[in-house]
């Protein structure tokens, strides 16, 4: 199994609201044959210095991983929803034990 985890930080003055439409998109993206499980949300503030959002994906491989990065409709969620409002993106794939 592959996880994907995300973090980003949102620029100043955007909103938690703007922040949760655009999580909320990937909560609620489909992609055709493929099973994955998203979790995502905001920061609750509890430490200083934290990140603003997290989600992680979780695939049963390499390749469902690369369907979900290349699919068309995620890609507009990442250029159209999280660019415009993030000033860092973070990424990590990494294989979970058996």
């Amino acid at each position: 199994m592959i996880r994907n985890v995300v973090v980003g930080v949102v620029a100043d003055g955007v909103p938690p609201e703007q922040v949760e439409t655009a999580l909320q998109a990937l909560r609620d993206l489909r992609v055709e044959g493929l099973e994955f499980t998203l979790l995502a949300g905001q920061d609750r503030g509890l430490r200083p210095g934290n990140a603003s959002y997290c989600l992680t994906v979780d695939f049963p491989d390499d390749e469902a991983y690369r369907v979900y990065d290349a699919d068309p409709e995620h890609n507009r969620i990442r250029r159209e929803l999280f660019a415009p409002i993030s000033s860092s993106i973070q990424r990590i794939q990494f294989a979970l034990p058996d």
